[in-house]
């Protein structure tokens, strides 16, 4: 394909929306990672490390936001250091802007010259990984994997549910993948509530939309919160809700779902009329950030720290653990606790929330088309699913940033005491990969740390509590051609969405023009999008 063809294809369209948030997972450790092979396994050639080699392999990641100000650059962070010491390979890094990633990427891909290695959501590439194959962007890995990558191939081998979902519908490995191996970390993110306010004010927890509706009610009236709810809605406008909380009270999801095996499109729904009169009616009565449709994380600390908000949407570890020494910093009563999804009748399991799958599409490192080291790169990457990798990624370097108490890998001090005055957050993405993503398996025993108070684990527990199993998409893929209509078809449909939901919420629009939304929808080829991921689903449950 001409350089100029696959410029077009890049440029043309964006990518289908995916929720993406930021994970906290592990690896069971009573079912470890192999270690090095000092013998071949059948056609697979063990590799002993540190590599002697005197190549470089380029390496283009996005920074995490949690580095973000404290390193200038992944050369200068120690895990980075420690990755290259260990596997002997010296790697050469470049990124794109702080959350530019898609844009980074595409500007990258055009200018035809591309680095060893692109960390990088392949799920979100226009026309999908089996597409940037085709292309000649990436590379098929089959053969390599199967030739130089034995602790990675091991590990799908035993876990075949988790082979079935790092491989396209053709059955093409298309990158080293980020993967929790365990499933009680796949739940991190949910509703958080000031429960000194609802103690204070004699209130329960609430747990349907009504009770929400009186409980942030009182919220405004009794504790002068300004935004009673505020959430991020960076980069899109509401989503942090997205995984199920609020609108998923209502039946549906804001993206594509299952129902009964059938693929259908929240905004598509009637049940979506329901949830944007609440929400345009919680607006009207200031019982939403008045904010909302541009709020973003720093907004959510200030309001959180002010008073002005006493109930969120957030992590465990970056949204709990971060918002409550700010609080109790002012007022040491002060508690942010996890709460239920919301429903309609009392009782109900909410049928929708946050909860990931073994494997995350972000952190899948592929290996350009065009690299000349793809054996070496192979090899290097294949590390983090051996035994001595998996504890650099989850636990660092041992005497720096962890040490072994009878056999349990301990954090120091560096990560939750650290002296230059780093956030645990800040300090575990300079030592570790942990709170990251990567081509490694996350350990549960970071976790069992990570989380130092009662209250994240406790969220957790509570936030676990759902149906979203039943009803969450498995990480099917289209095929190429179906990949970039697919693109074309959504875009087009989510822009419309966006605009339908901020007017009617903020006010600029009626709800009662919703059908006419619906006819536009039509119009955007809503039914040939359904189509296409419906035959992507089909194709998925026979891998």
């Amino acid at each position: 394909m001409s350089k100029t063809k696959r410029v077009a294809s890049v440029l043309l369209v964006s990518a289908v929306l995916s929720s993406t948030i930021t994970a906290c997972s592990s690896s069971n450790p009573k079912d470890p990672l192999s270690g090095q092979s000092t013998q071949k396994d059948g056609a697979t050639t063990s590799t002993t490390y540190p590599i002697q080699t005197d190549k470089k392999l380029s390496y283009w990641a996005e920074i995490p936001s949690t580095l973000v100000g404290v390193k200038p650059n992944f050369a200068e962070v120690p895990f980075v250091q420690e990755w290259q010491k260990q596997t002997g390979v010296k790697l050469n890094f470049s990124s794109p802007v702080a959350n530019q990633a898609k844009e980074g990427l595409n500007v990258m891909l055009a200018s035809g010259d591309l680095p060893d290695l692109i960390e990088y959501n392949w799920m979100q590439f226009p026309g999908g990984p089996e597409k940037a194959i085709n292309d000649g962007y990436i590379l098929k890995l089959n053969d390599l994997i199967d030739k130089y990558a034995p602790n990675l191939k091991k590990y799908l081998k035993e876990h075949p549910e988790v082979d079935k979902m790092v491989k396209t519908d053709s059955g093409s490995y298309y990158g080293f993948p980020f993967l929790r191996g365990d499933d009680f970390l796949r739940v991190y993110q949910g509703p958080v509530i000031r429960q000194d306010w609802l103690d204070e004010l004699g209130l329960q927890a609430p747990t349907t939309i009504d009770e929400w509706h009186d409980v942030l009610k009182a919220f405004k009236e009794k504790k002068g919160a300004t935004a009673p709810l505020s959430f991020q809605s960076l980069p899109r406008a509401f989503e942090q809700i997205y995984n199920g909380a609020f609108i998923g009270a209502f039946g549906i999801h804001r993206l594509f779902y299952l129902d009964n095996n059938q693929v259908k499109f929240g905004p598509a729904q009637p049940e979506y009329k329901q949830f944007m009169a609440t929400f345009r009616q919680w607006y009207q009565e200031g019982l939403l950030d008045k904010n909302i449709a541009s709020t973003d994380g720093k907004n959510i600390d200030a309001n959180l720290a002010s008073g002005a908000t006493g109930a969120t949407v957030g992590n465990a570890g970056g949204g709990i653990g971060k918002w409550m020494p700010l609080l109790t910093v002012k007022n040491p009563k002060a508690n942010l606790v996890g709460v239920q999804y919301p429903v309609l009748k009392k009782g109900d399991t909410p049928k929708f929330g946050q909860k990931d799958y073994p494997y995350s599409f972000q952190g899948m490192v592929a290996i350009s088309a065009g690299s000349q080291n793809a054996e070496l790169a192979v090899r290097m990457l294949d590390y983090g699913y051996s035994e001595q990798g998996h504890m650099l990624f989850n636990f660092g370097t041992p005497g720096v940033s962890y040490n072994l108490d009878n056999g349990y890998p301990k954090y120091t001090d560096i990560l939750f005491k650290n002296p230059d005055k780093l956030a645990p957050s800040q300090a575990f993405s300079l030592y570790t990969k942990a709170n990251y993503f990567g081509p490694f398996v996350q350990d549960k025993r970071y976790i069992e740390q990570y989380y130092t108070i009662p209250q994240q684990k406790d969220a957790v527990t509570v936030w676990q509590k759902t149906d979203a199993d039943k009803y969450t998409l498995p990480p099917i893929t289209a095929t190429p051609e179906e990949s970039t209509e697919l693109a074309k078809i959504m875009t087009d449909i989510n822009t419309l969405v966006d605009e339908m939901t901020l007017k009617i919420i903020l006010g600029s629009d009626s709800v009662d023009n919703f059908d006419k939304y619906m006819e536009k929808m039509k119009g955007l080829k809503l039914e040939r999008a359904l189509q296409i991921q419906q035959a992507a689903l089909e194709r998925y449950n026979k891998r």
